[in-house]
């Protein structure tokens, strides 16, 4: 097995940043908060699955985002630009989309890679890496005051999420091809998958139990 760390690509990584701010920041619009309020969802929505990482899990130094001060200009900037821009944002929802889909399986596949490299078990290395795709949009619902998202039935997210740090573990940890490759081909089948839950509207269901209801019977007099 590889110990080559998978690292993204500056741009990539960079450009999710942003359009991730610019999301978080049209959200807190329709809530109709101020220049604070929409700042702090901006930066919950694109950078909390790595604060979430690196805070409560790895705990090796300050948080990337804070040695990177490239980051914090550009979410400021992403908030900034969908403000004044605001009217014209939904035409970038397809957009939004596609880099979720893409990011779904990255941010996994980065988060279980560090946490393999930082020692930890598999189960912890899987639940690293959900953590990572998917914290930034539980903060950003939390800080909104709504249910996260992903708690409520719906399509296929944190489902595909998970797919992919099993897949990503697996050829990382079993097999002969080093972390890059595994990350590479990760990334694919989430995305894939992400994309056919989207075209087909796959969902996941509520797991609560509920009596069948009983027909009421009228009494003839």
């Amino acid at each position: 097995m590889s110990l080559d760390p998978f690292t993204l690509p500056d741009w990539f990584d960079y450009g999710a940043t942003f359009l991730f701010a610019i999301a978080g920041t049209l959200l807190a619009l329709r809530k109709d908060y101020d220049i604070v309020g929409v700042c702090t969802v901006a930066f919950a929505g694109s950078v909390g699955g790595g604060l979430l990482r690196d805070g409560l899990f790895l705990q090796q130094g300050p948080p990337s985002i804070t040695t990177n001060g490239n980051y914090l200009i550009l979410i400021l900037l992403g908030a900034l630009i969908g403000i004044a821009f605001q009217q014209l944002m939904p035409r970038l929802q397809l957009l939004i989309d596609i880099v979720d889909a893409l990011c779904l399986g990255a941010y996994a596949v980065v988060g279980c890679d560090k946490a393999i490299l930082a020692g930890m078990a598999l189960p912890a290395v899987v639940l690293v890496g959900i953590v990572n795709a998917v914290g930034g949009g539980i903060l950003r619902d939390i800080l909104i005051r709504e249910e996260p998202l992903i708690f409520r039935p719906g399509q296929f997210y944190v489902a595909v999420a998970l797919v992919g740090c099993l897949t990503f573990v697996i050829l990382s940890s079993f097999s002969s091809i080093n972390h890059f490759e595994a990350g590479l081909f990760t990334i694919f089948i989430t995305f894939t998958l992400r994309a056919l839950a989207i075209r087909f509207n796959w969902q996941t269901s509520s797991l609560a139990y509920r009596p069948p209801k009983v027909a009421a019977h009228s009494n003839d007099s």
